[in-house]
């Protein structure tokens, strides 16, 4: 790597005093490119007291200096243009999207709709889309290219409108009928699309996923998950909608995030209120008296707990500048790679949309950190974010080491997070884990002398969950969650700790066994910092809760991550059995009902693999005399399991769709969470409702307002049933 910057190299982005020159150099080029900005942006690194308002409009004017400066530094400036190009090449879908479906659409009336043909004005639409992809500048995207159609037709002035009016006629004849004026074509065509707009918003037909036709629904609280009661004999019983049910094999990543016009979508929808001050993701919904509101199931409404820069990163990204709008992040969120999508969620409830849908913000901060990532040096860029970064007055640079040591016990998001400010403000930290701390790989990690290469393209290492090996670095982050959270962006945070010069981990190291206080100390440590978690899990207070066949919803996502019981691949040893309830109303209860649901066909399709293979080399009688009778009782059983996945995996095939195993594993008991009270109580609908709807498109099964008092023995000794 070539940094543009004489005299600087690489390894000059981990020296605490090489940043400070390299903020100077910044410094100067703004005032080189913007005189009367830096003279503002000085003061205000000075201390200057700013307003709300004024600070954000200042940071994000400084913003867009600070990312056209590191596209030059890291020279890509042609790929930063090309990002911005594709981000802004659906802009014309957000200005139709207000013109046509929000205005004009709204004025049709129901008589001029008599006689509309919508279904033969789509071949318009294609014809439209498909004339303006021969346009020079054409989006690459259809409804992009059909949205600035329309808007060259409405923007024309008279005579470029009878120029293209004619152009048109020619182009559409036989399609739908129009004038034979070519100076009232485009009229004509502007007020069919406003008919046809009116047409598909109700019946999206073909058009269904348009962002021009989005729109946000009301939130009802006491129904923000649609479910169905399926079983009379059991009012308690409630499952998901089926025609929502999305078909899971295995235990790759179950959520691919959003598209990045998806993303802009909701940028679209964010009326961007920093600039009045009324930022309530990021500063809470207030009440009239002053105080943190509470919405109607009791939740405070406090906005982002790291008092993000929310709106200000909207307003950047949606200019096409994610470099830009990631610094914003990092001001007050540099671990950015461990929130957003499906973790955390403070934001969208303190939306300023509080009685309809409110912004996806977790999606859009996570495609703004992906869009940087995908960029040629975009780790590294983000990487030097977290320790340089002009816009954060309070620490632009780390401060230099101190000679102070911290023993940080733990590594997951709380040890991670602190272990970056702490070598912030000029601490040596070193961080130990329970967990064997795998390492990198070999052209990722340090080599013999310290030394590491920078990452050119991220997305080069990027490996399918069910593919990747356990790292063990991230504490709950590795074991806890679920692959509904994509776990490569551990590696990113690893990489931004592992290559500072005063961090080092250490993994299978247990505080109070493996080291004590007395050896931190007498190692020469200055402070210890626990940052172990939540502590020890729930136990359901029932009768006979420890016999066999029960086990800790924790345990069981912490055996089924940490062993690879996952993988295909794998020998590891974690047994179910059908039916299966899980106890408990939060995130732990339906994460571990959904992995039950995914685990349960690859484990019987792994046991009949091998048990067909120990059949071929040592014959049947011998493997079958090996187990016990009730051993044999379940084999069998699994294996007529694994006959009808594989069955039904060869259906799929032939189908040329994917394998419905949640079908199955409904026949077989299924796996239903059971909560002590209504769904509308539970902690999860309360705080991650999105999760349980997430979980019933995965077919789990619901149980409200049942408390389990005793497990049954069978015969054996074993869980036979719960009251």
């Amino acid at each position: 790597m070539e940094l543009r910057i004489e005299g600087f190299t690489y390894g000059d982005l981990y020296d605490p005093g090489r940043l400070a020159e390299l903020d100077g150099h910044f410094r100067k080029r703004l005032a080189e490119n913007d005189p009367e900005l830096a003279k503002r942006f000085e003061a205000y690194r000075a201390g200057a007291e700013l307003g709300p308002v004024e600070e954000s409009e200042l940071l994000i004017a400084v913003a867009r200096h600070l990312s056209r400066f590191l596209a030059w530094m890291f020279g890509i400036e042609d790929e930063a243009a090309a990002l911005r190009d594709k981000i802004r090449s659906y802009d014309p879908i957000w200005k139709f999207k207000k013109e046509f479906p929000g205005k004009r659409a709204k004025r049709v009336r129901d008589e001029e709709l008599e006689g509309f043909d919508a279904d033969a004005f789509d071949r318009v639409v294609s014809e439209l889309a498909a004339w303006r992809a021969e346009r020079p500048g054409a989006p690459e995207d259809e409804e992009a290219r059909f949205a600035a159609a329309v808007l060259e037709l409405l923007e024309g002035g008279e005579q470029e409108r009878a120029r293209l009016g004619a152009e048109l006629q020619e182009r559409l004849r036989g399609l739908w009928p129009l004038p034979e004026d070519g100076a009232e074509v485009v009229e004509h065509l502007l007020v069919a699309v406003a008919r046809w707009c009116r047409v598909r918003a109700a019946e999206p037909g073909p058009v269904a996923g348009w962002g021009a036709f989005k729109v946000p629904k009301p939130v009802d609280y006491g129904h923000l998950v649609d479910y169905e009661r399926t079983r009379p004999d059991f009012p308690e019983f409630m499952e998901g909608p089926r025609d929502r049910r999305r078909r899971r094999d295995g235990f790759k990543l179950t959520d691919r995030r959003y598209s990045e016009k998806q993303v802009l979508s909701e940028v679209d929808y964010c009326v961007l209120c920093h600039n009045r001050n009324k930022d309530s993701c990021t500063k809470g919904v207030r009440d009239k008296s002053g105080q943190i509101a509470t919405n109607p199931l009791g939740i405070k409404l406090a906005g982002c707990p790291l008092d993000e820069k929310i709106s200000e990163m909207h307003t950047l990204h949606g200019e096409g500048d994610p470099i830009g709008a990631l610094a914003l992040i990092a001001i007050d969120n540099p671990m950015v790679a461990g929130t957003g999508h499906r973790i955390c969620n403070d934001c969208m409830k303190a939306c300023i949309y509080q009685k309809y849908d409110p912004v996806n913000i977790p999606q859009i901060e996570t495609r703004v950190l992906v869009d940087v990532l995908g960029l040629r040096w975009g780790m590294e860029i983000y990487s030097l974010l977290t320790r340089w970064n002009p816009l954060n007055r309070r620490r632009p640079v780390p401060l230099p080491y101190n000679g102070k040591n911290v023993l940080v016990v733990g590594l997951g998001p709380a040890g991670y997070t602190l272990a970056h400010y702490l070598l912030g403000e000029g601490f040596g930290v070193v961080a130990i884990d329970g967990l064997k701390i795998e390492p990198l790989e070999p052209e990722l990690a340090r080599d013999e002398n310290g030394n590491f290469k920078p990452v050119e393209r991220f997305f080069d290492y990027y490996q399918e969950l069910d593919e990747r090996p356990l790292m063990g670095f991230g504490g709950v982050a590795e074991y806890g969650i679920t692959v509904r959270w994509d776990k490569n962006f551990l590696k990113v945070i690893r990489l931004l700790l592992d290559r500072r010069r005063h961090f080092r981990s250490y993994g299978g190291v247990r505080f109070g066994g493996t080291i004590t206080i007395d050896d931190a100390w007498a190692l020469g440590f200055d402070h210890i910092a626990i940052a172990t978690g939540a502590g020890k899990p729930t136990i359901v207070p029932m009768k006979n809760n420890l016999v066999r066949g029960i086990r800790k919803a924790s345990d069981f996502l912490m055996a089924l991550q940490l062993t690879g019981a996952q993988k295909k691949g794998s020998m590891a040893n974690l047994q179910v059995r059908l039916p299966a309830i899980v106890i408990g109303g939060g995130l732990t209860a339906i994460d571990t009902t959904t992995e039950v649901m995914a685990y349960y066909p690859m484990q019987v399709e792994k046991t009949l693999e091998r048990y067909e293979k120990l059949v071929a080399e040592r014959g049947e009688q011998a493997v079958r005399a090996a187990y016990p009778p009730d051993e044999l009782e379940i084999l069998d059983e699994f294996l007529e399991h694994g006959r009808a996945v594989r069955a039904e995996r060869e259906r799929a095939a032939a189908a040329g769709e994917e394998p419905d195993f949640a079908k199955l594993v409904h026949s077989w008991g299924g796996a239903t969470m059971v909560y002590r009270k209504s769904m509308l109580d539970s902690p999860a609908y309360r705080l991650n409702h999105e999760e349980i709807i997430k979980a019933f498109e995965e077919g789990i099964w619901y149980a409200e307002k049942l408390a389990p008092v005793e497990a049954l023995r069978g015969k054996d000794g074993a869980l036979d049933g719960v009251v």
